[in-house]
């Protein structure tokens, strides 16, 4: 019988506290270049298109090490591989400040991005097999938010170090900083109760790709997760340059304070994360995609105060989105293949980071803002489409199954 933690307990507590210092670290990790792809692009002379795959080398390398995570998840120690993929990304971090040429740090940040996979892979497996199952929406709503202040603090501080010292010292800084954080959640995390039995594992990612074909939901969501996660790193990786053209003008610092959008984040993923236990996964992520087509719109106004705003509400709606998704494959997969289903869609979430962020850069040079804008709403209303096919004909087989269900109580 599983040994789930229960709500408001110690042990409770403690693994939320400790899943937000971990994905603090994580995204902080996978993201820390972001506010500084202009300044690398000057510094290295380099086109947008380029300077952006400072981050769409580490989403890959992520991508792909979560393409064998889902393998050989089931064998593996949650907490120590969690604790490795923090720890060793974070020096690579230091690594990343001191490298002499842009080559060098597109190959530390694919290893980094390769390494730091096994966090959030097994982040989530860990979630919906040691919480007990009416609370899983709420913790990933929790998970998510460390995300968002990972995200939010990290950028400040680079930005800021970035204006007055130099982005080599930003980075070093917060890399120091999540190392020391890593050691932290090893001595807080709590151990695995639930880890499935290892046993013999002939074909594990077979069951797994068996599964994502015969169950429609799940390779809807994975759909999704492509979408939202690419649009919203594409929104992300190039508004920077936005901000620091005519007529904005804005400074490093500046644009580094526009980060505390994330806070929205937070908030959008606690929100809609509990919102999707009580009144459904789908509908939710429905509404979260939603408010991130507005809010991705109102960045083409020319007002500045409107453009953050919109990525106010895009960011919102973006984490809610991302928590409601993945809580709710979570949910879909059968307990064997738990962590395999999870692993692939954190797959498909860095592969749309990664393609979607880099394709962006030709958008920009090409089309400018708007381009990139028609292209993120046209990515949205798709995974706004996946969303309402798949949570119509959830309903539609509840409705089925009602229908079934009375004509057996009339016949009796």
């Amino acid at each position: 019988m599983n040994e789930y933690i229960q709500k408001g307990t110690v042990k409770y507590w403690r693994a939320i506290a400790s899943l937000f210092l971990g994905s603090f670290v994580a995204f902080g990790v996978e993201c820390f270049v972001q506010p500084i792809i202009p300044v690398l692009a000057e510094n290295f002379k380099l086109t947008p298109m380029t300077a952006g795959l400072a981050m769409s080398f580490a989403t890959m390398g992520m991508a792909v090490s979560m393409l064998l995570i889902a393998g050989f998840a089931k064998n593996l120690n949650r907490k120590y591989t969690m604790t490795v993929a923090l720890l060793i990304s974070s020096l690579l971090a230091i690594g990343v400040s001191v490298s002499p040429d842009f080559q060098l740090i597109l190959e530390i940040r694919a290893l980094q991005g390769f390494l730091l996979a096994g966090y959030p892979a097994l982040a989530l497996v860990y979630i919906n097999e040691e919480f007990e199952p009416a609370v899983i929406g709420r913790v990933v709503g929790f998970y998510v938010a460390g995300i968002t202040i990972g995200g939010l603090v990290g950028r400040l501080v680079i930005s800021v170090l970035t204006d007055y010292v130099s982005w080599r010292v930003g980075i070093g800084s917060v890399g120091l900083i999540y190392v020391l954080i890593s050691v932290l959640f090893y001595f807080a995390l709590p151990a695995s109760k639930n880890k499935p039995a290892a046993g013999r594992q002939s074909v594990p990612i077979l069951d797994n790709i068996k599964e994502t074909f015969t169950n429609t939901k799940l390779w809807g969501i994975y759909g999704i997760a492509f979408l939202i996660f690419g649009a919203f790193t594409c929104i992300y990786n190039y508004i920077t340059y936005i901000f620091m053209a005519a007529p904005y003008n804005l400074s490093q610092t500046l644009i580094g304070f526009i980060f505390l959008m994330y806070v929205f984040g937070t908030i959008g993923s606690a929100v809609l994360g509990r919102m999707s236990d009580q009144y459904g996964n789908g509908r939710i992520l429905c509404f979260g995609l939603m408010i991130m087509i507005v809010g991705v719109t109102l960045t083409l106004a020319t007002s500045l105060i409107i453009k953050i705003f919109g990525l106010a509400i895009l960011t919102f709606g973006f984490f809610g989105s991302h928590s409601a998704a993945c809580s709710w494959a979570g949910k879909i997969a059968s307990f064997k293949i738990k962590a395999s289903a999870l692993s692939l869609y954190m797959f498909f979430y860095y592969v749309g980071g990664s393609a979607i962020g880099a394709a962006g850069g030709a958008f920009l040079k090409n089309y400018g803002w708007t381009g990139i804008i028609l292209m993120v709403i046209l990515l949205l209303i798709g995974a706004l489409a996946l969303c309402f096919q798949l949570t119509f004909s959830q309903l539609l087989i509840y409705e089925q199954n009602d229908m079934r269900n009375l004509k057996k109580a009339v016949q009796n």
